[in-house]
């Protein structure tokens, strides 16, 4: 299964707030030193690095004299803004030691949502890979709200591996790697050494995580990530941050972590858009027959097979589609607005011949 990293390709690392930072806040410098190093390696064998990084506000709150994460929306604010700068200070003190730069790159939902933005962040970050300058990548936490949030940075660091189309994600955790059960309470718990992006264990592990059985929540957003990745080709290998050398191991193939492999037949760069980096507006469930035509036959999702239209979405907009059950089936570029398609659901309608969504905007997932 697993395969080294091509010769030349990029490789995104990301890294966890709990890797980097004190228990009661603040940077630690020998963590960040430690993954520096790995980054540093991955540029002297010929792979341009991107460096995703957790831990802006927990290197705030020493500042503001803090031992815990404010709980408003401003003291988070404040709390990143001071420490995305003691942040991006210590990463580029650390790789000013190898001759090398880096250049910090604040991204947020509403940047990547929009088409032209998400290629000009593309084309940028390719520019700073090609002049040898290190990306260091972070959600804009100052400004972020709610509704333009990623979430995570593990599904950021999915989506700028979209971005410069990498050879491989390794995302540095506080363990082994992903388990078949939750290590601190089954003994028995066994490493998953390698997997595929759809098996059914990553399915039962995100379950359990999410009732409260795993300890915590990361777990599910490190399963999303991989499966997100796996989409456009490239596979995740799960590390534990604390051990010297995993990343260089990773890329070149060898047995460490946990690897989930990638889409067999990758989505082109448009459809890995709409796919991961555009915010679904409103939800369509569709019936049998046009679940049956889309996943089936690859066709394109007509009025006459919705069944239910919820949210405010106009024509342009990104949907999410379902079927019974709920089940995600597919997302994409609707034709027709909420109010239009609730006249024309279950119909043969005339309207731009009935056609919601173009195959060639339409994402099965």
């Amino acid at each position: 299964m697993r395969k080294p990293v091509a010769e030349g390709r990029p490789v995104v690392v990301k890294v966890g707030s709990s890797s980097i930072t004190a228990p009661s806040g603040g940077l630690d410098e020998e963590a960040v030193r430690r993954v520096v190093r790995q980054i540093v390696d991955l540029a002297n064998s010929g792979h341009p690095p991107v460096l995703v990084t957790s831990g802006s506000i927990a290197a705030g709150l020493p500042t503001l004299g803090l031992s815990e994460r404010p709980t408003d929306v401003a003291g988070l604010q404040v709390a990143a803004a001071i420490g995305q700068t003691k942040l991006v200070q210590s990463y580029a003190g650390h790789f000013a030691d190898s001759g090398l730069s880096v250049a910090q790159v604040l991204l947020t939902k509403d940047v990547l949502g929009n088409r032209s933005q998400y290629l000009n962040a593309r084309a940028a970050l390719e520019r700073m890979l090609s002049l040898g300058v290190i990306p260091v990548v972070n959600e804009n936490d100052t400004v972020v709200v709610d509704e333009l949030k990623l979430g995570d940075n593990d599904r950021l660091a999915a989506l700028t591996a979209h971005l410069v189309g990498a050879g491989m994600l390794v995302i540095l955790t506080d363990t082994e790697g992903l388990f078949s059960e939750d290590p601190s309470t089954m003994p028995d718990a066994k490493l998953l050494s390698a997997v595929e992006h759809s098996d059914s264990v990553l399915d039962r592990i995100e379950r359990t995580t999410a009732t409260g059985t795993f300890g915590s929540g990361g777990v599910t957003t490190k399963i999303a990530a991989a499966r997100m990745a796996a989409f456009s080709g490239i596979p995740t290998v799960i590390v534990d941050a604390g051990m010297p050398d995993l990343v260089a191991e990773a890329v070149a193939g060898n047995t460490v972590g946990t690897w989930i492999g990638p889409r067999r037949q990758p989505l082109p760069a448009r459809k890995l858009w709409i796919a991961f980096g555009v915010a679904a507006r409103g939800e369509i469930t569709i019936d049998a027959g046009a679940v049956g035509a889309i996943r089936g036959g690859g066709g394109s999702l007509l009025a006459v097979g919705v069944s239910k239209v919820e949210g405010d979405f106009v024509a342009g907009d990104a949907v999410e589609v379902f079927g019974a059950g709920h089940i995600l089936v597919a997302k994409g570029i609707t034709r027709l607005s909420a109010d239009v398609l609730r006249e024309a659901a279950g119909s043969h309608s005339d309207v731009i011949g009935g056609e919601v969504i173009h195959r060639d905007d339409l994402v099965v997932l």
